[in-house]
């Protein structure tokens, strides 16, 4: 019971706890004698602001003198293979320094599965859960083609997934069903993808061979003229100079009460303008909330909406209440 009432009281108190940089190291969190020492000519912190793929070609580019060889070529190998296999499962956006609690479910497992990929072991069974939450197309061949290696070395991997690509690009399937809950926990169909777009029970099937097919719709929402004040204002929400992490000043529209999918390869900065910008400069204007967002010059027609609910893919809280 104390350590549940102190951590509720924690929570409390980081309610009104704000995280602002370093005055002195300027955020780098190393001493300016560790920041002295340079590899080429980035200091570590300059080197670890890079990208994954951006720190791979700027390895390349160091020069080492003979002396130093000996003991620099076998550690330059290794980081050269991790960042290689980072790029491999398409991680390549990812900064050096992202902080290990702002990635999403599925970097963070693609990191794990990186890691993996270096060990080179053997006669090992992987198992993941829905790997392709969240990734672009592109970067999903990627993945594909890293669990392909992971298989090529002599290892077993299982996958739980929805995904269409994932499931043609499998040796084996296995399709429960025929429903959820209490209609399903049999065995619709097993083998090769075809085989189970070709069983008529099964669901997957069904779409895999396009006998059902998800419909579109023949006609789209318009943006809702909205009345403030007595005044019809055209219902747009605007980003203007969006510039935080990957966004380069970017101006963006959002319609009001329409349906709005904001895409693009992983790393983009799809999260970086809905979540870090648009969702909590309305909560902390709409709630007073402390959360900072993240760089931009303005947002237009934030009077068009009088709530923002952030609807997150977070654990439901444990209260037995």
């Amino acid at each position: 019971r104390s350590r549940e009432s102190s951590s509720r009281r924690n929570r409390k108190i980081e309610e009104f706890m704000r995280v602002n940089p370093c005055h002195v190291c300027n955020g780098k969190r190393l001493r300016r004698e560790s920041l002295a020492v340079l590899m080429g000519s980035w200091s570590i912190a300059e080197f670890t602001a890079l990208t994954v793929d951006e720190a791979f070609e700027a390895l390349k580019e160091v020069k080492i003198s003979k002396r130093l060889r000996p003991v620099a070529d076998p550690l330059f190998k290794e980081i050269g293979d991790r960042l290689s296999f980072l790029q491999q499962v398409g991680l390549g956006y990812l900064t050096l320094d992202r902080p290990a609690g702002s990635l999403a479910g599925g970097e963070s497992q693609r990191i794990r599965l990186a890691t993996q990929i270096g060990t080179r072991l053997r006669g090992v069974m992987y198992v993941l859960d829905e790997p392709s939450i969240g990734l672009h197309q592109r970067d999903n061949a990627r993945l594909l083609e890293a669990l392909r290696e992971i298989c090529d070395q002599g290892n077993t991997v299982i996958i739980v997934e929805h995904d269409e690509e994932t499931i043609r690009a499998a040796d084996w399937v296995v399709d429960l069903g025929p429903g959820a809950g209490k209609h399903g926990g049999y065995v619709v169909a097993e083998g090769p993808p075809d085989a189970i777009a070709a069983e008529k029970e099964s669901l997957t099937g069904a779409y895999l061979s396009g006998r059902r097919r998800i419909t579109i719709p023949p006609s789209r929402r318009q943006p809702a003229s909205m009345v403030v004040a007595d005044d019809e204002t055209p219902g747009w929400l605007t980003v203007r100079g969006a510039r935080h992490h990957n966004l380069h000043g970017i101006d963006v529209s959002f319609p009001v009460g329409c349906l709005t999918v904001v895409t693009g390869v992983s790393g983009s900065g799809k999260s970086s303008l809905v979540q870090d910008i648009l969702y909590r400069e309305l909560a902390r204007v709409l709630y007073r909330a402390i959360d900072q967002p993240g760089d931009h010059d303005a947002i237009d027609g934030i009077h068009l909406i009088d709530k923002v609910i952030d609807i997150t893919q977070d654990p439901i809280g444990r209260s037995p209440r």
